[in-house]
């Protein structure tokens, strides 16, 4: 999953961050409006959380300029303003939920996932692809009720397989999922993590070709049918 952070506060993009990663999420990070607005027309995101008051282009501008170009990815605002004139002008204007400052880590967080729940209500809550199981719910990977343990990024390239069940990844797809803009690696990286992830898949019993090279394209799931 891929998030859109855009908060001036360099102390609340730092926790945040921090706490988005550890929960093996992609973050992209922004303090002002117009770069943030430059960010969605680039890219595609899972939930933007964004603060009021922003220099360039404010949060309420911001939100009121995003729905009205169609766009409907779901958008959790930031504020130091605990009134409810300034709730019913975020919600007016397309905003899903509204949090205020000083805000619980956790409670937020559970805000984000419900957001990622309701904008992804067609993918099934548990991922599987025969005898491999992925919970988006616990975190948990298993083969054939094994356990896998995996790296955060292991963990996002196995999930974004699982997402896109015997479709052709390419190692650009890959990047552009897993990394944020600020921290895009060459393509060897993309193939030291497949190595890894294909190592630890044997070891819990899978075939060595459970994700499968296609030369010249990129990666994909095999059947063992296939």
């Amino acid at each position: 999953m891929r998030i859109l952070l855009v908060e001036d506060d360099e102390r609340i993009t730092k926790a945040l961050a921090e706490a988005f990663m550890d929960h093996h999420y992609v973050v992209d990070v922004v303090h002002d409006g117009q770069m943030g607005w430059e960010f969605v027309e680039s890219a595609a995101y899972d939930v933007i959380i964004l603060d009021v008051m922003l220099p360039r282009l404010n949060g309420i501008q911001f939100c009121q300029q995003l729905r009205q170009r169609g766009n409907t990815t779901p958008v959790l605002m930031l504020t130091a303003k605990d009134t409810s004139a300034d709730k019913v002008l975020g919600l007016d204007v397309g905003a899903d939920d509204y949090v205020i400052k000083p805000f619980d880590l956790q409670e937020l967080l559970a805000r984000v996932r419900a957001l990622l729940r309701r904008g992804n209500s067609a993918l099934p809550p548990v991922l599987e692809w025969e005898n491999l199981r992925l919970d988006p719910n616990s975190c948990e990977v298993t083969y054939c009720e094994k356990i896998l343990s995996l790296t955060p990024k292991e963990y996002g390239l196995l999930e974004l397989f699982l997402r896109n069940p015997g479709r052709v990844l390419s190692r650009e797809m890959i990047l552009d999922h897993l990394w944020s803009f600020e921290d895009i690696p060459g393509d060897d990286t993309v193939k030291t993590h497949i190595k890894r992830l294909r190592q630890k898949l044997k070891i819990v019993g899978a075939s060595s070709t459970l994700i499968e090279t296609v030369y010249g394209l990129g990666y994909r799931l095999k059947t063992q049918r296939d």
